[in-house]
């Protein structure tokens, strides 16, 4: 698998899991000030430093009566939830904290904490990423039926490019970006009726045999800008990078985070996908050999480098895979007068990215650039657990 690709979105899954299974533990009333999630960063004798969600630091007391209980992630039966001693806590495991009401003005005591081991939340994290690999597939939102629950994307850039019907249902767990977040459990429930043509949509589900259609069991989807142009001034310090904007012809102004995803382009590797998506076969067999398919989360099933088909060695390959097989980079290494490609998130003001791309080049005049990035930013952005 490759690792290489952050596939943020199980990520956002553990997350909703997370929310769920401490929500019936908390369902009796329990004013919402009086309990936080977050992570623990610190134990020193009976206090545990707890990062809130929320991004502020809290040190618990937590006392012998406190009830400690530890839950497999996913699980929403607090009954199965195993009780566990103070010693088995350790940094890195998501808390939900309930605070005692009655502790003393200025105390923070934790009544009850529910804890999901950090090891079990990589092993859930892990097997989340190989389903969506699998059965997971992304793209540009083409039409919308919201009576018939039916959703028609593009998948794919160049060659690659298909038409997949995906089909929800009442179960169909639809989530959608906030507006100017880059993260994926930042996500809010969002009925089918909020996704737009343009829009770009990840989904999971069971797949027809030859991929034309798909029975979706959750999707997310968001409204992103694709900027494509050159670079005019990079601010490290504000970490901003400024670019003139090839459609509008007018400077823009994006912010990198900690979630931002940068790659670059080596130079074969872009005149080779330029070809790809100018309708070329990249530099493949005579013939281009069996159609591309874009595996949307990464390396498809059963594919892998080399001579096979998604490596480089030769036969037909699939563009967002190069994407994930770039060299990562910072924004240090951008220069002025670079070209470059990003996805954005649509903030009322302030752009963020979510993928930049470098050294394209070769590719900013395929017809099919402006979707090279719409499968490989959806499955990207997002922080691991606990950041």
């Amino acid at each position: 698998m490759n690792r290489t690709t952050k596939l943020g979105l199980s990520v956002w899954i553990i997350c909703a899991a997370l929310v769920a299974v401490f929500a019936v533990a908390v369902r009796a009333q329990t004013p919402a000030a009086s309990r936080f999630l977050g992570t623990v960063t610190s134990i020193n004798g009976t206090t545990i430093g707890v990062k809130t969600d929320a991004g502020e630091t809290r040190q618990v007391d937590v006392p012998a009566t406190a009830v400690l209980k530890q839950i497999a992630p996913g699980e929403k039966d607090l009954s199965k939830a195993e009780v566990i001693q103070f010693n088995s806590l350790a940094t890195g495991d998501r808390v939900l904290v309930r605070l005692d009401t009655k502790a003393p003005e200025g105390a923070t005591v934790a009544l009850q904490i529910v804890a999901i081991k950090q090891a079990d939340l990589a092993k859930k994290q892990e097997a989340d990423r190989e389903d969506w690999q699998r059965r997971g597939i992304g793209g540009l939102v083409k039409s919308v039926d919201p009576a018939a629950g039916v959703i028609v994307i593009t998948s794919g850039a160049g060659q690659a490019a298909k038409s997949v019907t995906i089909h929800t249902a009442s179960n169909t767990v639809l989530k959608r970006y906030a507006a100017s977040s880059v993260r994926f459990d930042e996500a809010k429930a969002a009925p089918i009726t909020e996704i737009h043509p343009g829009d770009q949509i990840r989904a999971r589900g069971n797949k027809t045999p030859d991929g034309a259609s798909m029975t979706a069991e959750e999707a997310v989807s968001g409204s992103f800008r694709n900027i494509a142009g050159t670079v005019l001034s990079i601010d490290t310090a504000a970490q901003t990078v400024t670019v003139k904007d090839l459609a509008t012809k007018k400077p823009q102004t994006i912010k990198l985070t900690s979630e931002s995803q940068m790659r670059k382009l080596p130079e074969m590797m872009a005149t080779r996908l330029a070809m790809i998506l100018k309708g070329g076969n990249g530099g493949g067999p005579a013939g281009g050999g069996a159609p591309m398919q874009a595996a949307g989360m990464g390396r498809a099933p059963g594919q892998a480098g080399g001579s096979q088909r998604g490596g480089f060695g030769g036969g037909a390959f699939d563009p967002q895979m190069m994407l994930s097989r770039a060299p990562a980079i910072q924004l240090t290494d951008v220069k002025k007068g670079d070209a470059v490609m990003l996805v954005a998130t649509q903030g009322a003001t302030d752009l963020t990215a979510i993928s930049l791309l470098a050294g394209v080049e070769p590719i900013l005049e395929a017809p099919a650039a402006s979707n090279l990035l719409s499968n490989w930013s959806m499955s990207s952005g997002a922080p691991e657990m606990g950041q």
